[in-house]
């Protein structure tokens, strides 16, 4: 009867239950299968006179009737150990291993158990992660809870201890914006936390065709399409574009993000790569490639690492005038550039000469996700043929939500003069480094790169500063090539100068502590305190009191 009981199909079926209960007992000439407590099972295999329904299924097809391995994992099925459990009783002991590796049931092999002649899979991926180690680009997360009604700080460690962030690429702060977080809020409330599937299986809101339509008009573009991330968005764009282009040829920046260089990759298209920004370069590779074949032109606008800004208007020129697509990336330009956010095409009035813009919700805006914008034929074909859009969860609507209300602020007054304020924290705080040596490259954009050259000093750097509680993430390869390791700093308008002005301090001293090169200050300096001066951060009044020489100053 206590087999009875613990049979799954005759605990839904009460009558059969009273049936095989008062069954009349029959002599048992043989054991029950083995591994097989089901009293179907176990009448069947007396004198194979069960019922003629009773049949032993291959075991195979045993999914649902095996018990559970004795280290607690479910069974394939599905089901948790304590449905198990109550299935199947009290544990029988360990399974018999049989000879060559699989257990006694012949199907299933033992854990741990390994053929002599197999593949030494954690060994090899073993060595591989020691050679990370051994060249210091070991990646070692830090786990870092960011304090949004107190930014730039974090609290690192137990006990928790303040740091400041300087790093971030929340460059203005959206991700903690009151309008942000109640859209973000409200959309949580009203739709839940995801969105329920793929965009095109109940995966799509009104929210997410609102936010696509806004970053058509951003860009001045006539359709958008929103991915799980701009990596997931250059990826399946210029992949799926190539394999839509019969004969399709890139070129490609040598700087070019891992995203961009995936997708290229990928579609197995012929790939030329032209000097990092150099139009002329670029025509000429142009000038050489096969007439009448597709060709794009794919580049960043503002390159993520060196901060440098791409002559966007001579590239796209160049790339029209050789019948070639321009596809821009913008990740770090949206909402840092352009009287509305749009990015550098934006701010230099070219946005008509990009053909395909890709960008991103995870760093201006504050959100996480990718996008596309160009025009209707190319974004429905990507949208209709790319399998990382196809195939992937749509953005959860709070995030949908919060990166509109995002928008709408960065594209106002309050944008504006957050982008004014970042663009002179970040030109105050290379000065500030410069004027004590530390090597920090005159990049013209918001980003300030400190190049190292070697993994391990950087690595160093990066640990003191940790120490000193300042967050600097050192970037060693694979994100950028062996020689080329940096620390990339990104101030924010949350960043006082007085934060700047320590944070100089202390790299500084620990640049001198390590023993590695400075810079000479360059350009004049003042006669009396005897410090650069620096004409484009001064007052008017300031510079033309320098420049007519009523205060001293030394060249």
């Amino acid at each position: 009867m206590a087999a009875l009981l613990r049979c799954p199909v005759l605990a839904r079926n009460p009558r059969l239950l009273r049936a095989m209960s008062t069954a009349p007992a029959r002599p048992q000439t043989g054991a029950p299968p083995e591994g097989s407590p089901c009293p179907f099972m176990a009448l069947g295999a007396r004198g194979g006179e069960g019922p003629p329904f009773v049949q032993r299924a291959a075991p195979e097809l045993q999914e649902d009737v095996t018990p559970p391995p004795d280290h607690g994992d479910p069974p394939r099925g599905g089901r948790g150990p304590g449905l198990a459990a109550g299935i199947w009783g009290p544990p029988r002991g360990p399974p018999r291993a049989a000879a060559g590796g699989e257990s006694a049931r012949g199907r299933v092999p033992v854990r741990g158990a390994a053929r002599e002649d197999a593949f030494p899979y954690e060994a090899l991926l073993g060595a591989r992660l020691a050679g990370l180690r051994r060249s210091h680009t070991y990646r070692e997360f830090t786990a870092l809870a960011r304090r949004a009604r107190d930014p730039p700080s974090a609290l690192l460690g137990t006990p928790p201890r303040l740091v400041q962030l300087w790093c971030s690429n929340d460059y203005l702060g959206m991700s903690r914006h009151p309008e942000v977080l109640r859209a973000a809020r409200a959309a949580l409330v009203a739709h839940g936390l995801g969105a329920g599937g793929t965009r095109n299986i109940a995966g799509t809101a009104p929210l997410h065709g609102a936010l696509e339509r806004a970053l058509a008009r951003l860009h001045r573009q006539p359709r958008a399409c929103l991915f799980s991330s701009c990596f997931a968005a250059n990826d399946t764009a210029l992949a799926t574009l190539a394999r839509l282009l019969p004969g399709c040829h890139f070129f490609s920046d040598a700087g070019n993000h891992a995203s961009m260089v995936q997708g290229i990759l990928r579609s197995g298209a012929p790939k030329h790569v032209f000097r990092h920004n150099d139009p002329q370069h670029l025509d000429e590779l142009l000038g050489r490639s096969p007439p009448g074949v597709p060709k794009i032109v794919a580049f960043e606008s503002v390159h993520s690492m060196d901060g440098s800004i791409a002559p966007l208007a001579e590239l796209c020129d160049v790339a029209h005038a050789h019948g070639a697509l321009t596809f821009v990336d913008e990740v770090h330009a949206v909402g840092l550039y352009g009287a509305r956010g749009g990015g550098i095409a934006e701010r230099d009035g070219v946005s008509a000469k990009v053909d395909v813009v890709s960008g991103t919700l995870g760093k201006a805006v504050g959100a996480v996700g990718g996008y596309i914008a160009g025009s209707d034929a190319l974004v429905d074909a990507v949208r209709s043929f790319g399998p990382g859009f196809i195939f992937t969860t749509a953005l959860p609507p709070a995030v949908v939500g919060g990166a509109l209300a995002a928008l709408r602020v960065l594209g106002g007054p309050e944008g504006g003069a957050l982008r004014r304020s970042h663009q002179r924290n970040a030109k105050h705080l290379r000065v500030l480094l410069r004027d004590r040596g530390v090597p920090a490259l005159p990049a013209p954009s918001h980003i300030v790169p400190v190049p190292v050259g070697d993994a391990l000093a950087a690595t160093r750097l990066s640990r003191a500063l940790l120490e000193r509680g300042m967050f600097v993430q050192a970037i060693n390869p694979p994100t950028v090539p062996r020689g080329g390791e940096l620390l990339r700093i990104a101030p924010t308008p949350q960043h006082s100068p007085e934060m700047m002005e320590r944070l100089a301090d202390q790299l500084s001293e620990c640049w001198g502590a390590l023993g590695l090169p400075r810079d000479s200050p360059l350009g004049p300096s003042c006669a009396s305190c005897q410090r650069p001066l620096h004409f484009s951060l001064m007052s008017a009044w300031e510079r033309q009191h320098f420049q007519q020489g009523e205060i001293p100053a030394t060249a």
